[in-house]
């Protein structure tokens, strides 16, 4: 299944980038995220994260990869996670391109891929609840990065 999207961030390009591609950061946005370690330095990843599907919750232990990295305007990560008899893949990228008003307009693509015991009930409400936790994240990472460029000023 693939979804998509965009946010339009109130910061410079490169530090939308720089704050996107920051584990840390990112990770206070993550929603269902219970846990993060830093494998490689700016490569890899293992997170630990509970995703709810009506009344069934899935925590699922994933290892994300970062495949493509060039600043300031692209990054593409890849993940795989196992938990309870599932499994999840997740292939995203993110375009950035900077507006004359010194905003930033954020694209993002995310190809996800469940298989397992909650694949079909995962796909039957999977829209919905993308929307929701993408738009969460979003909010929050919008928020985070403008607030660090606001106390640099």
């Amino acid at each position: 299944m693939r979804y998509d999207g965009s946010v339009t961030i109130n910061a410079p390009m490169d530090k939308v980038f720089e704050n996107m591609t920051n584990p840390n950061l990112v990770s206070q946005c993550a929603p269902g995220l219970k846990s993060m370690e830093i494998v490689e330095p700016d490569k890899l990843f293992k997170v630990v994260v509970g995703i709810t599907f009506g009344l069934v919750n899935a925590n699922f232990d994933v290892n994300v990869e970062w495949v493509e990295n060039r600043p300031p305007d692209f990054a593409k990560v890849k993940a795989h996670g196992i938990g309870q008899g599932s499994a999840v893949d997740v292939v995203s990228e993110m375009s950035l391109k900077a507006n004359p008003d010194n905003t930033t307009e954020l694209d993002w693509t995310a190809d996800i891929s469940i298989v397992g015991s909650i694949a079909g009930l995962a796909s039957r409400m999977m829209g919905g609840i993308i929307k929701k936790l993408s738009g969460s994240f979003f909010d929050c990472i919008k928020e985070k990065i403008e607030e660090s460029v606001r106390a640099q000023v």
